[in-house]
């Protein structure tokens, strides 16, 4: 997710127990035997709304994990959460509480739940040879896990996605030879993530003749007048829009005030949430966004959920509205990638609780392919998974896109695939860059 700076307060949480408490465990070995999830939340600060589905959705599946299942293999997972109102300072703090554990239980992997934080932890994670993951959100660079054995950006990322928008548009017009002359204005939040998509887009114009127009919008993105101006006065026809937060729906309507046709605004994966497109009313009808996260009830696992977890009052969700929203399947994902990691470990380790350098295989042999989706109860929710060394993020990269009926999302595609041979020579180029800069030594299978 995106990274950005608010107040907040430190808040510990167990599962089945949602207990916030600041003091010290009755037993230093209570949860012996058991696999740590350290779920890091931002339940306070302008972004609350987002994580309470996506926290609920996560909750949830682990739970019915520990309930309904008896654990992975046997091994229940037990949960912390530590509050960081969204900020890097906070993130460090609650990162530092948990890497090596916690009352007994193992640390496998860290979810930081925010592209600034996962920046930050590079170095620390290197050093204290702890994974750090983060579905959809994480650095492109770290693709190459030669180079960041500690970092895992799966499932996603901001160069793909951009890849896949221009790709999407390129079909609107009749393929990739009428795209030049295309004008794509990118109107992105003014931080590391929102600029992430300069640089491929940039790559991609020169390849296929559009114009690439870059347009910021300062933290929170409250006014954006001036911005939609200039994408007028510029031509433009597309916009991605980078937004997070409050960002989106002010797009959304000051698009309409300057008389921007919604349907071909594109949003990105932060910005295709239900709480996104809702609070810009009828304006936002036929608004487009980017998905990874597909919304809907109408998969086995949400109907397993419904009934084992929703039903008989143990969710986490108190707004049942919620369930099936973009963010709420998100938190189902990311959850699913942390059991299937523990599984992973489990057949080469044994049914225990994962240290993090069995944590750290178990992420870069994940191998979650058709067949297992379907076993999961995944079909259609999400796409194939296949990691190794020298790739961390994931061989197949594939979003879907939907759009805003006025009251829910529809899907208007399949998955569409990335090429993710594309930028991989400037991937590699960058991250052999940095790992000259740090004096580190490429790994391969052997060391």
């Amino acid at each position: 997710m995106p990274s950005l700076s608010v107040p907040t307060i430190i808040l510990a949480g167990a599962l089945g127990l949602v207990a916030l408490t600041g003091s010290q465990p009755a037993s230093a070995q209570e949860h012996k035997g058991e696999q740590l999830y350290p779920l890091f939340t931002y339940r306070t600060g302008p972004y609350a709304p987002s994580f309470i589905p996506f926290g609920a959705g996560n909750r949830d599946y682990l739970r019915y994990i520990n309930e309904v299942e008896g654990g992975v293999d046997g091994v229940k997972i037990f949960i912390q959460e530590c509050e960081t109102g969204y900020t890097i300072e906070r993130g460090i703090e609650c990162y530092e509480r948990y890497k090596n554990g916690y009352d007994g239980a193992l640390t496998a992997a860290i979810y930081p739940h925010s592209s600034g934080l996962d920046v930050a932890l590079t170095d620390k994670a290197r050093i204290d040879k702890i994974p750090i993951v983060s579905p959809g959100g994480g650095q492109n660079i770290a693709t190459d896990g030669r180079v960041f054995p500690y970092q895992y950006p799966l499932i996603f990322d901001y160069w793909s996605e951009a890849q896949i928008v221009v790709d999407y548009i390129a079909h609107q017009v009749g393929g990739t030879d009428k795209l030049k002359g295309v004008k794509i204005a990118t109107l992105y939040h003014d931080s590391g993530y929102g600029r992430d998509t300069i640089e491929p887009l940039d790559i991609l114009s020169k390849k296929f003749g559009f114009e690439d127009i870059q347009i910021p919008v300062p933290h929170p993105g409250e006014q954006q007048q001036a911005q939609w101006q200039q994408i007028r006065q510029a031509g433009a026809d597309w916009v991605f829009l980078r937004g997070w937060g409050v960002m989106t729906p002010v797009a959304i309507k000051t698009a309409a005030r300057v008389g921007f046709p919604v349907n071909h605004i594109i949003g990105d994966i932060w910005s295709g949430s239900e709480d996104d497109a809702r609070p810009a009313g009828g304006v936002a009808k036929g608004y487009l966004a980017v998905s990874v996260f597909p919304p809907g009830t109408d998969y086995d696992i949400l109907k397993k959920l419904k009934e084992t977890i929703i039903d008989t009052g143990k969710s986490d969700l108190k707004d049942d509205t919620k369930f099936g929203t973009v963010y709420y399947n998100y938190g189902v994902i990311e959850a699913i990638t942390f059991v299937e990691a523990l599984r992973t470990g489990h057949r080469k380790f044994g049914n225990h609780p994962l240290t993090a350098a069995e944590g750290q295989w178990a992420l870069e042999n994940l191998a979650i392919d058709d067949q297992r989706i379907a076993a999961l109860g995944a079909k259609g929710l999400i796409s194939p998974l296949q990691t190794s060394i020298a790739n961390h993020k994931g061989e197949t990269i594939a979003a879907k896109i939907i759009q805003w009926d006025g009251t829910r999302w529809d899907t208007l595609t399949d998955w569409i695939k990335a090429d993710t041979t594309l930028f991989a020579d400037v991937i590699r180029a960058k991250a052999a860059a940095y790992a000259q800069e740090k004096g580190l030594v490429l790994r391969t299978a052997s060391n």
